[in-house]
């Protein structure tokens, strides 16, 4: 059983589909296999248009595991897969390849040279090779279809509350913490300054209140515990106030001390408590950071009320 897709973000929608796919698996007795792609289609296709990236392909793994997947498959996306028949790709890839009983795949879906390829060739051709097919209605609530697409607006624009609505959870972004300008720990706001990978989806300049996590196994580290998640103010933008040009993921773990340089870590935004604005001087930037902490207390208590 295969179920087919880019499945960034892992969303509701997709969550469907896989429920699907396992649901199949289960009643033919086979391991539930997905298969994703890397790097994203559109930048093969359209070199330079790589869309802003929901989720690792680490992370994704991990929520497809969690979610039923047994085999979580990683095909490259070369040029050369880009350029096959959608029947050279049912035979070759789904067939020789994964063996495949049941293929699911979304309603939308599309496959083969010039996404020549839809659900109903794809069935066509299971016929012809000895696979059946599945396909899922996509997902959604209030008019709106989840998608990573949607999803993607929605980090852009800053509404981390609706992103976590058609994830299912808050949005994520990972990244090692590196060394900044050291300027929170002067304020009396030591920073982790978060560098995300190439494409990390980054929600829109402002100040969040997320939850923190070091991710990984390991020691305790000053007053943080890996895997554990805490309390955190974050911002994101230039620092405006100090004329800053790089854009930047800061976060301010609340109630802690650790040196956290080198750490793996994730933060989960939860919700939006202001734009990034320009402060006439620095006393009243640090008034706004305690208010900005007070808030952030009260919406990740209320959060987990």
């Amino acid at each position: 059983m295969v179920t087919i897709g880019v499945f960034d973000g892992v969303h509701r929608g997709h969550a469907e589909l896989i429920n699907a796919a396992t649901k199949a698996a289960k009643e033919h007795g086979v391991p539930a296999v997905l298969m994703t792609f890397d790097p994203h289609p559109s930048e093969v296709v359209r070199p330079g248009s790589h869309p802003p990236q929901l989720t690792t392909l680490t992370r994704r793994a991990e929520l497809a595991e969690e979610l039923g997947i047994d085999v979580f498959c990683v095909m490259p996306f070369t040029p050369e897969l880009a350029a096959r028949s959608p029947k050279d790709f049912a035979h070759d890839i789904l067939v020789e390849t994964l063996h495949a009983a049941v293929v699911v795949v979304g309603d939308n879906f599309t496959f083969g040279r010039k996404a020549a390829g839809d659900v109903a060739k794809l069935a066509e051709l299971g016929g012809k090779f000895g696979f059946s097919v599945e396909s899922v209605s996509l997902f959604g609530e209030h008019a709106v279809t989840f998608s990573s697409t949607y999803i993607r607006s929605c980090v852009a624009a800053g509404d981390v509350d609706r992103a976590t609505e058609a994830l299912g959870r808050p949005h994520r972004v990972e990244g090692v913490v590196v060394r900044g300008d050291g300027r929170g720990r002067d304020l009396g706001y030591p920073t982790a300054n978060v560098a995300p990978p190439m494409y990390a989806a980054i929600p829109a300049d402002g100040v969040y209140a997320a939850w923190f996590t070091i991710l990984g196994a390991g020691p305790v580290v000053g007053e943080v515990e890996p895997g554990e998640r805490y309390q955190a103010a974050v911002s994101v933008g230039t620092n405006p106030t100090f004329s800053g040009r790089t854009r930047t993921v800061e976060a301010f773990v609340l109630d802690k001390s650790a040196d956290l340089y080198g750490q793996h870590v994730a933060v989960d935004f939860v919700h939006r408590i202001r734009g990034m604005e320009q402060f006439d001087g620095v006393d009243d930037l640090i008034t706004a950071m305690g208010d900005d902490v007070t808030k952030t207390r009260e919406i990740l208590a209320a959060a987990e009320s």
